[in-house]
């Protein structure tokens, strides 16, 4: 059997993949009922990446005969601000899963490599995830409230494709 601090650990990471995908899908359909429908997309596919994380992370510890613990996750928020605020609140959350993961590998490495190899692919995949928040954000910067910019960005961000892409 995994040894409880493996089951904690993975557990928890379980819990702010669940957070995730629980907030990009409200900030999807915030900006969606503002009319942004491609953030909204992308917020959508996002929030889709982020169930699948949890689903290997689930998959991960009950392959090892582990207990997986799913938490509550707390209501979120049904207005984000503006399209910038809400995406700076996307890079925010990017850097709190960079951090935790970050802890996480530090900390079970150590403990479990081979559970260290696999935080340690979550966390090479938040390189691309902070990058693109952090792009998206400063694009939303130039364009300040400009519409026709806006709606630039928003079509852009309604072209991305596909589902989620597995760590590693």
């Amino acid at each position: 059997m995994v040894k409880e601090e493996v089951q904690q650990l993975v557990n928890y990471l379980i819990g702010i993949e669940h957070l995730s995908t629980t907030l990009y899908l409200a900030m999807s359909a915030y900006l969606d009922r503002e009319d942004y429908t491609g953030m909204a997309k992308w917020l959508r596919l996002q929030s889709n990446e982020e169930r699948t994380h949890m689903l290997m992370l689930i998959d991960y510890l009950a392959g090892k005969d582990g207990v997986v613990k799913l938490e509550e996750v707390p209501a979120q928020p049904s207005d984000f601000g503006t399209p910038l605020e809400t995406f700076q609140k996307v890079l925010e959350h990017e850097q709190f899963v960079t951090n935790a993961y970050r802890q996480a590998y530090e900390y079970i490495n150590p403990v479990d490599p081979q559970t260290g190899v696999i935080v340690q692919d979550f966390l090479r995949e938040q390189i691309d995830e902070e990058a693109q928040a952090l792009t998206i954000v400063q694009r939303l910067k130039l364009a300040s409230n400009n519409p026709a910019a806006l709606l630039v960005i928003d079509q852009e961000l309604g072209q991305r494709q596909g589902g989620a892409v597995a760590p590693g």
